[in-house]
């Protein structure tokens, strides 16, 4: 039984934002979906250790909430007839021909995103709503990666489903003319998604691969459908990202810093793939910060080694997507390369402004503590550790720090 639960839940992990992003399409309604593929997972749980793993679980677990969530809108027709009526007779027809275990899921998951970035909805709402529903995140990790309280943002993901209900907002790709209306808000739901893939959060790996390659596969999809630099710097970046994934752990499952990688075991055809795309937006001369981001990771991908990275660049990078977005976590980043650059007690004396602001920003603690050590301050450099490993919940992540603590003692 152990098995089917580890199993269902991987199955979820990856497949849960394709199945519920068609279930909305057929159904119209987020909660009627979602309650739907929790139905299918139940019933899997009951079938699955007697019959044995589907061919494919994923369209099981599709085909199974589909016809639960028909029958429930058959019991609910003599309250809602006209509501009801169209979403039967479209459904029905082809009910008893969906096969649980040969049968292709639609793929709505870029028409679902934008309907989640619909203007009428506040941007933190957008954001939240689209990576509970695309992203199959829990409330846990995108209030962690807004940095908010779960009931908060509980409370906001609610309220944005019950405005796309009220307002009637439509479930489609819009027109060209409405696509920049939104593309800011898409790019940025997409890069959370790819974020999160490498943080996860409650997970015991230090990836989420799945997540990782979600986002990816959408911001692709995005710049062949609007094929703006921004979008186009946004894949270069996360594709530079992706592209060192192999040598983020070692062969017992522990991280590696990005100065202790590998990089043989970089893709390097990726990375000369991701250096093409980025130059292309780069020619088009309409620059943001996600190119500018991809530019920073890029300098790191083409270096021999951490001593050969330049440093320099970086910092002056970071200084013109300071420009775009002057946030602490840039700021943060910005501060590491002049300290990787030969300054770290210049880099320490413009971290003090951002321990206000991010102090419950694990990253920060993490990163003064190689200030710290740079400058043989170990006491100190103890203490940020320490609280860097009380507010990580990874525990690859969590490990790491504590070897390194360890090491200084």
């Amino acid at each position: 039984m152990i098995a089917i639960e580890t199993h269902l839940t991987r199955v979820l992990r990856k497949d849960s934002g394709r199945i519920l992003a068609s279930l909305i399409k057929s159904f119209g309604d987020f909660d009627k979906a979602e309650d739907a593929l929790q139905d299918a997972a139940t019933e899997a749980l009951r079938v699955w250790p007697t019959k044995g793993l589907p061919d494919n679980p994923a369209a099981w677990l599709h085909t199974a909430a589909k016809r639960r969530a028909i029958d429930k809108v058959r019991k609910e027709q003599r309250h809602n007839a006209k509501q009801t009526q169209q979403i039967l007779i479209d459904l029905d027809a082809d009910k008893d021909q969906m096969a649980e275990t040969d049968y292709d899921i639609p793929d709505e998951r870029l028409r679902l995103i934008f309907t989640c970035c619909h203007p009428a909805l506040s941007k933190e709402a957008q954001l939240a709503l689209t990576l509970r529903t695309l992203g199959g995140l829990t409330v846990r990790e995108i209030a962690r990666a807004f940095l908010s309280s779960e009931t908060a943002m509980l409370q906001r993901i609610t309220r944005a489903k019950k405005k796309i209900r009220d307002a009637g907002i439509a479930y489609e790709v819009p027109k060209t003319e409405q696509i920049a209306q939104r593309r800011q808000n898409v790019q940025k739901t997409i890069y959370l998604i790819f974020n999160e893939s490498y943080a996860a959060f409650e997970g015991q790996t230090l990836t989420r691969e799945d997540l990782a390659n979600e986002a990816i596969r959408l911001a692709a999809l995005l710049f062949h459908l609007d094929p703006h630099p921004e979008t186009g710097g946004l894949l270069a970046l996360m594709q530079f990202s992706h592209a060192r994934r192999h040598a983020r752990t070692d062969d017992k499952g522990q991280m590696v810093s990005l100065e202790l990688q590998n990089r043989s075991l970089w893709d390097h055809d990726a990375i000369q793939h991701a250096n093409h795309l980025l130059v292309e937006q780069f020619k088009i001369g309409q620059f943001g910060p996600y190119q500018m981001q991809a530019a920073i990771s890029g300098l790191h991908c083409s270096a021999a080694s951490w001593a050969e990275t330049d440093w320099q660049q970086i910092a002056a990078l970071y200084g013109a997507l300071a420009a775009f977005d002057p946030s602490p976590v840039v700021k943060l980043n910005a501060a590491m390369a002049v300290a990787n650059m030969g300054n770290p007690r210049e880099a320490l004396e413009n971290l003090v402004e951002l321990e206000t602001p991010l102090s419950e920003y694990q990253p920060f603690y993490a990163a003064r503590a190689e200030v710290h050590i740079m400058l043989k301050q170990l006491e100190l450099a103890r203490t940020d550790l320490e609280k860097a490993i009380a507010l990580s919940a990874n525990l690859v992540e969590k490990q790491f720090l504590q070897n390194k603590l360890d090491a200084l003692s």
